[in-house]
């Protein structure tokens, strides 16, 4: 836990109160004696992010960070990242394949071509930043996934997705054709 604060230079007594405060945010301070092997994967994946904050970046890298949790656990985390940027408000880049996810979590969504990568779609989520329960069955939401799969549909038929521009629920950009 206290890895990249030693990196920082941080002083010891500064680096164990830093690895307990986050290490209370993610709802882990009971095991922070623990050994990896003795944690859970949603439980490794949450000292992985509070290890990562600690750090008190301005901008953090997460690469399908909930990728192998199963469904409750993948909600559970979302949450509980939200609350987390909520606090921090540093800027997460968040790479998912998966639009639910990425239309929970993200105030932008960026969709990317097959390599050589260019950018193919750089959405506004149109929704505020609380994402009420339920969210995910409102017809905005609906939409707005479904124009996303329509676009990674047409990509991985190698097509060259057009863009043109329409008006989706709260200020989404573009429509396919």
């Amino acid at each position: 836990m206290e890895f990249g604060l030693r990196l920082q230079g941080k002083p010891r007594k500064e680096r164990e109160d830093t690895a307990r405060e986050y290490l209370s945010k993610v709802d882990l301070a009971d095991f922070a004696d623990a050994y990896p092997d003795e944690l859970s994967g949603g439980m490794q994946q949450r000292v992985a992010i509070a290890r990562t904050l600690a750090m008190r970046r301005p901008i953090v890298l997460m690469d399908e960070p909930f990728g192998a949790l199963d469904a409750q656990t993948r909600a559970d985390m979302q949450q509980m990242l939200i609350q987390l940027w909520e606090e921090e408000k540093n800027t997460i880049i968040f790479v998912t394949h998966d639009i639910t996810e990425a239309l929970l979590l993200a105030d932008r969504v960026i969709v990317f071509s097959p390599r050589p990568a260019r950018i193919l779609r750089d959405m506004t989520v149109p929704f505020g930043p609380e994402r009420p329960p339920g969210i995910v069955h409102k017809p905005e939401f609906v939409q707005c996934a479904e124009m996303l799969r329509q676009l990674l549909q047409k990509r991985r038929q190698g097509e060259e997705p057009k863009v043109v521009p329409s008006a989706l629920p709260g200020g989404a950009s573009d429509e396919l054709q």
